[in-house]
């Protein structure tokens, strides 16, 4: 049985694909609730298929609405010998007909036809999603970005893709200001790649996305934590006074205390710590710098203003603004000058 169990595991690993790298096959299975992901999996596939072969006949099918037959009938040689690409959506909705055609045709695939399976998530199918995974047949997960880390890595990557470069500064700044969607993070990454002649900075990710809420609440966030009390305070009056919300700005302050916390109680190269806390090693140098400002009894300090400021501006106060700013003004005041 542990020989068997180390077997599964091992053909687990070999499918595994990411949305990056995955390559057609007879059958390819792409899984995850992220819809932007999913998306570009299969743009992926449909584009190397097409330049593969230029007169493939594409389907797209439903997997809710199937009706029995219609699998077999379009992955079945034609007379002129095209090659066939079949994509099905709503796999997470499936209905019998479906499941029961897709088992029977995974048990003798077609050699001329890519099949491209897209389930959104959930346990429906489990008994198609495991006979896909021990048939060893390209799988990708395609989960949502939820940590900055991730998101930073993702703005990475796209810009590697595109042989261009962004300073590691600009990557934190463009998480900060459209991070909050990732199908909106990559079209402002595919923005840059297109305008930019140089290197992309901070400078240049501030000009186009620093009007954005996200943006306006790490401005004031960072103010705070240079110190700059008056600086901090303009810029929380003018980010409101455009229609920001308080909650993001306090969540702004709460994500960059908890950085510094998590890296003042630390040990190890930048590295080791990146590593160990999940965040990006130019953060952890950031954090690491900016922590020889702070007293202990000032972090803390701050952070409990913060968890304060939270639950204001969350309903328990009326004056959520004065939350804010009170919060802000303790945080300046705690830097060492």
């Amino acid at each position: 049985m542990a020989a068997a169990q180390t077997q599964r595991t091992r053909t687990a690993a070999a499918n595994t694909a990411t949305w990056r790298d995955v390559t057609p096959a007879p059958v390819v299975l792409v899984g995850g609730p992220e819809d932007y992901l999913g998306s570009r999996a299969m743009d992926r596939i449909r584009s190397q298929v097409r330049a593969a072969a230029p007169d493939v006949e594409v389907t797209r099918l439903n997997a809710g609405s199937y009706e029995p037959g219609t699998l077999a009938m379009n992955v079945s040689p034609s007379l002129f010998g095209e090659q066939k690409l079949i994509e099905v959506e709503g796999l997470e909705a499936m209905n019998d007909a479906f499941l029961a055609d897709a088992l029977k045709y995974l048990a003798q695939p077609e050699p001329d036809a890519v099949l491209v399976l897209r389930h959104g998530g959930g346990v429906r199918g489990k008994k198609l999603l495991d006979a896909i995974k021990a048939g060893g047949w390209p799988v990708v997960d395609c989960q949502p970005l939820k940590k900055d880390v991730d998101k930073a890595s993702f703005v990475t990557s796209e810009f590697k893709a595109a042989a261009r470069r962004i300073e590691p500064d600009a990557v934190h700044a463009l998480v900060n200001a459209v991070g909050a969607q990732l199908a909106e993070l990559a079209a402002a990454c595919s923005q840059l790649i297109a305008d930019a002649t140089t290197a992309v900075d901070t400078d240049m990710v501030d000009r186009y996305y620093g009007g954005r809420v996200e943006a306006s609440a790490f401005k004031v966030a960072d103010a705070a934590m240079a110190g700059n009390a008056p600086l901090a305070l303009s810029t929380l009056r003018h980010a409101l006074d455009t229609g920001a919300d308080p909650v993001p700005i306090v969540a702004a302050l709460a994500s960059k205390l908890r950085s510094l916390a998590k890296v003042a109680g630390a040990s190890g190269s930048s590295a080791q710590i990146a590593k160990q806390l999940g965040m990006q090693p130019w953060l952890v140098e950031q954090a690491q710098r900016e922590v020889r400002r702070w007293t202990p009894e000032g972090l803390v300090r701050s952070i409990q203003v913060t968890a304060e400021a939270d639950a204001q501006v969350k309903g328990l106060s009326r004056d959520p603004v004065y939350a804010v700013e009170h919060a802000v003004t303790v945080i300046a005041g705690s830097v060492r000058r």
